[in-house]
C-alpha cells in the first residue's frame, strides 16, 4: 500500500515536472517509441538560459523541450506546446532529429468539433525534414485544408515560430 502511494506520488511529479499533462504524456510516450522503434527511453529536459528565451517567437521556458535519449545516446528532441484554434487551443508534438531537422509532427489533443483534420498523418507529413532555414507559407509550401483554415495557419505559424526560435538557439550557442 505505502509502495503504491510512493509510485504514485513520485510519478505525479515527474509528469509535473516535465509539463506535461497525464493525457499528453501518454501520446507523447507512443509517438516516441513508435517512431523510434524502441521500447524504453529518457526523456531529459533541455534548460534554456532565460535571456534567450523572452526573443523566442516560440515559448521554452516550461519544461517543453526533451533531449530523447535510449542506450547512452541521443536519438533527438521533442518539442511540446500549444496553438490556437477557433475557440480554443490543441497540443503538437514535433520531433526533431540530432541536426534539428523534423522528423515527424503530431497533434496531440483537438479541442474544437471542426478543424481536426490537421491531425492528419498526410497533412502533417508536408513538415517532415523542414528545418530552421526554411520557411513555412501558408498556400503555398503549405496545403490549405477546407473547414480547417484557422488551425493549419495556427500549426503553420507555430512550426515557424519552432524553427525560427532553434535558429536564434543555435546561434546563441545554446543547442
Amino acid at each position: 500500500m505505502i509502495h503504491k502511494l510512493i509510485f504514485t506520488v513520485c510519478f505525479a511529479f515527474v509528469l509535473l515536472s516535465f509539463g506535461l499533462t497525464k493525457g499528453n504524456h501518454k501520446r507523447v510516450d507512443k509517438e516516441v517509441k513508435k517512431f523510434f522503434s524502441i521500447e524504453k527511453y529518457d526523456l531529459i529536459a533541455v534548460e534554456i538560459d532565460s535571456k534567450f528565451t523572452a526573443e523566442l517567437p516560440s515559448k521554452f521556458n516550461d519544461n517543453n523541450l526533451f533531449k530523447i535519449q535510449a542506450n547512452n545516446s541521443i536519438l533527438g528532441y521533442a518539442y511540446i506546446a500549444s496553438a490556437p484554434s477557433k475557440t480554443a487551443e490543441f497540443d503538437y508534438l514535433i520531433l526533431f532529429d540530432n541536426e534539428w531537422v523534423i522528423l515527424k509532427s503530431s497533434v496531440l489533443i483537438y479541442r474544437e468539433e471542426y478543424g481536426g483534420e490537421i491531425g492528419s498523418k498526410r497533412w502533417l507529413k508536408q513538415f517532415d525534414g523542414k528545418k530552421s532555414s526554411d520557411e513555412l507559407i501558408y498556400g503555398d509550401n503549405i496545403i490549405a485544408i477546407s473547414g480547417a483554415t484557422i488551425s493549419v495557419k495556427s500549426m503553420t505559424n507555430a512550426v515557424n515560430n519552432v524553427l525560427k526560435s532553434i535558429k536564434i538557439l543555435q546561434r546563441n550557442k545554446q543547442l
